[in-house]
């Protein structure tokens, strides 16, 4: 018997009709808000930086600041595509932190020191203390909400620890964009003042150390809070315990390594430079190599779990090693796009994205991990595979020829109606309604 989609909590039967949602429940009205409170956000702290670093730093602040901003927000694109998430997250996520976050942190960093500079009547002080203790809690915390509106609310994007690092990444990303339009918009500023120029300016020294040396910085403390939460939407929802401190100690330590950053101006003529060296590329190349080779257990996951909806006859033979290999993926876009046309690869991507979120929901299912929602969301997948089968089986059969071996699973004859396998979902046939 088959299983219809719950309906919007909202929605509630009283009589045999459905009660209207009230207007702040509506999609559009959230949409709305969220856009309206980000752009005045953005409003803000364009007038704030501007109005510190001047028209003029801030035109060439901005014009520097933006060159990493690409290749970071590729590398975590690249990161993602196994199971791609939704442009409108990674959106979101940058816009949070280059509005949002980097407003919170502006405002709430320039009062802490204030506020501390006016009760120690010790300026140098305040701005150490509110360096190396305040700014790592505010901007941490302030990135960390991305993150947190994310798996709270965009709960089927968010399946593990690839989501998170992608999030937090792109939000850390943004957040820096705005903070070195500000510093690289001051140090013009003072440049102009001192008739410094080339090598030997404030301007060349802050480019080096913020997009030469360190673009990776708020990236790599805010990744931590990242994988926290990635490793949460991995546990069992059972597990509340687990649940909210996995996050709050990826939290901890982002907080933790941002102090040590930002103190280490502070441990001596060399103290920056051992604090990079020892610390900071090590850390940094031990979290690639973690997302990396979570990045090559997804395919794993795909290559494993898909073979059980061969066997039912939801899945060609050549499928699942084909989906488990983004080279044979990549060469089945192609060949939909030089036989259909762009519409066809654009299909072939879709199917791809559906089959890998459906290997990850039977892996979490087979753990005890899945939702309350598990069997309306398979049914959901299986019904977009099944729709698309025509265009993406052939290309994904071409793809495989080319780079994986030939499969030798069993499949059920052409025509003969599907089911989903047993022990963890109920049987399910699209021919029965």
């Amino acid at each position: 018997m088959a299983t219809s989609p719950p309906s919007p909590p909202y929605l509630r039967r009283t009589g045999g009709t459905h009660r209207h949602p009230h207007w702040w429940q509506r999609r559009w009205v959230r949409y709305a808000a969220l856009s309206t409170l980000l752009a005045l956000s953005g409003l803000v702290i364009l007038a704030l930086v501007r109005r510190q670093t001047g028209t003029e730093g801030f035109l060439v602040g901005l014009g520097l600041a933006v060159l990493p901003v690409p290749w970071l927000t590729a590398a975590f694109r690249w990161l993602d595509r196994v199971e791609p998430g939704p442009w409108r997250n990674l959106v979101f996520a940058f816009a949070w932190g280059a509005c949002a976050a980097a407003l919170i942190a502006i405002v709430a960093n320039s009062f802490a020191t204030r506020w501390i500079a006016t009760s120690t009547a010790d300026p140098a002080s305040a701005d150490t203390l509110g360096a190396t203790v305040i700014a790592p809690v505010v901007e941490e915390s302030a990135k960390a909400a991305a993150v947190l509106l994310v798996f709270l609310f965009r709960r089927r994007d968010f399946t593990g620890i690839v989501d998170g690092v992608v999030i937090a990444g792109v939000t850390a990303t943004g957040f820096a964009f705005t903070e070195n339009i500000l510093y690289l918009g001051t140090a013009f500023g003072t440049d102009q003042l001192t008739g410094d120029r080339g090598i030997a300016s404030v301007t060349a020294a802050t480019f080096f150390v913020r997009i030469v040396l360190s673009p990776f910085a708020h990236p790599l403390f805010t990744v931590l809070t990242g994988i926290g939460f990635g490793v949460a939407a991995l546990s069992a929802e059972r597990q509340h315990l687990r649940r909210v401190l996995l996050p709050l100690g990826g939290l901890l330590l982002a907080m933790g390594m941002h102090a040590l950053w930002n103190g280490s101006a502070t441990f001596g003529r060399y103290g920056f430079f051992a604090v990079y060296g020892s610390f900071m590329v090590p850390a940094f190349g031990l979290v690639t190599w973690l997302a990396v080779w979570t990045r090559q257990r997804e395919l794993r996951i795909v290559r494993t779990e898909l073979p059980a909806y061969v066997l039912a006859g939801w899945l060609g033979p050549a499928e699942p090693l084909a989906l488990g290999s983004m080279r044979a993926r990549r060469m089945a876009r192609d060949h939909a796009r030089h036989h259909h046309g762009r519409p066809a690869a654009r299909e072939v991507a879709r199917y791809e994205a559906y089959a890998t979120s459906l290997a990850f929901l039977r892996r979490r299912g087979r753990a005890g991990k899945a939702g309350a929602d598990f069997v309306v969301r398979e049914r959901e997948l299986l019904d977009e595979l099944w729709k698309r089968r025509g265009v993406a089986r052939p290309a994904l059969e071409y793809a495989s020829r080319a780079f994986v071996p030939a499969p030798v699973y069993w499949a059920a004859p052409y025509g003969y109606p599907p089911t989903v396998p047993r022990p963890v979902q109920p049987v399910y046939n699209p021919y029965r309604s």
